[in-house]
């Protein structure tokens, strides 16, 4: 096995058995089912941890695979340095979570979809007409490149993220020219999604921003080690550089599979979960390609399109990231995934994960 470590995690007497049709959450901590060690999970295993050694530079390597099914663990393991307690860096993951945590705001009534975002953020008043569901959909119409190795000298975000527009990441999404009309035209943009982070901050006022996600989200969760670096001017870069372990990350998972619900009672509106879920119809997005919802990536088809996971629901959902980071949400089969790793030469295929793990715990659903 190498350097990487396996987690399985035995169940205690009893804690498996709960009543008949009752649901399990993670309170104070995940229940763990009996350990599973069949050919399906023996081959779920071998391609998300390939024996490696220090020869290889490319394939599929992952640093945490966690599978919750019906609200417990039924598949955990880890390669080293990554272990179950360590939060790790979930890239554009944020961006999922911000839209969470944004439900949370939207059932306060701070705000509607069809809001001007320049209400709560003043340097948009240049750009009047961009609402808040345009950012959730990426549909701000201004000008955006999202490349990061492949054109760094012409990448917005590079930018953004590492020099010029660093200091006030929203400040400097908000000083690119329009490019399209709001909410007609889908382009990718972490920008939107730090200027979402803003709005957020206008919403709330400086004294309660900063303690937001924790009270509103973490907290009620029981989400006790979350990282969410800040830019300088105070915003949190809710498109990149949130950390959270796998464990974390699941309960974010479990929220949205049970439509905004925790522990029976109502975190998010229902309503804002169906938004995050349906798909944004002027997408346009290329064959192939998980088609956005309201800051969800769906496993939905536009147009006479497959599906982008056709071995997968179609009811599937994800949050993504760079180099493969990944958070899977299956409702139908009461699935939840986290699988993070460094895949630099985009060998790693989402797929066919969700292909194993189907086949490894296929449940009872149809």
């Amino acid at each position: 096995m190498g350097k990487t470590r396996l987690s399985w995690l035995l169940i205690v007497a009893g804690c498996w058995s709960t009543t008949a049709g009752a649901e399990s959450w993670p309170i104070p901590d995940w229940q763990v089912a009996p350990v599973n060690t069949g050919p399906a999970v023996q081959a779920l295993g071998q391609y998300a941890f390939p024996p490696r050694d220090s020869s290889q530079r490319s394939g599929v390597r992952s640093d945490a695979l966690l599978v919750v099914q019906a609200g417990r663990i039924v598949y955990e393991r880890y390669a080293a340095p990554t272990t179950v307690t360590t939060p790790h860096l979930t890239w554009s993951i944020s961006k999922s979570v911000l839209a969470t945590l944004l439900g949370v705001a939207y059932g306060q009534g701070r705000f509607t979809l069809d809001d001007s975002a320049a209400r709560f953020y003043p340097p948009l008043q240049a750009h009047p007409g961009i609402r808040l569901k345009d950012l959730l959909h990426w549909a701000s119409g201004l000008e955006w490149q999202e490349d990061y190795e492949y054109a760094p000298l012409k990448s917005s975000v590079v930018a953004m993220l590492y020099t010029r527009g660093r200091l006030d990441m929203a400040a400097y999404t908000a000083g690119h020219e329009t490019l399209a009309e709001p909410g007609k035209r889908f382009r990718y943009s972490s920008g939107d999604s730090n200027l979402l982070a803003a709005a957020l901050r206008g919403m709330l006022g400086s004294q309660q921003y900063d303690a937001y996600p924790w009270q509103a989200l973490f907290e009620p969760l029981g989400i006790r080690q979350a990282t969410w670096e800040q830019d300088p001017s105070g915003t949190f870069v809710g498109s990149s550089y949130l950390y959270l372990s796998a464990r974390d990350l699941a309960r974010i998972g479990l929220l949205m599979q049970r439509n905004g619900r925790w522990n029976g009672q109502p975190l998010l509106p229902a309503e804002w979960v169906t938004f995050n879920r349906t798909p944004f119809v002027q997408a346009g997005v290329e064959p192939g390609e998980a088609t956005p919802g309201g800051h969800w990536w769906l496993n939905s088809s536009l147009g006479d399109a497959s599906r982008p996971w056709p071995d997968a629901p179609a009811d599937t959902f994800a949050a993504l990231g760079h180099w493969g980071q990944a958070l899977y949400v299956l409702p139908s089969r009461q699935l939840v995934i986290v699988r993070y790793g460094d895949d630099r030469d985009g060998s790693y295929q989402h797929n066919e994960l969700l292909k194993r793990v189907l086949a490894a715990f296929p449940g009872d659903w149809p």
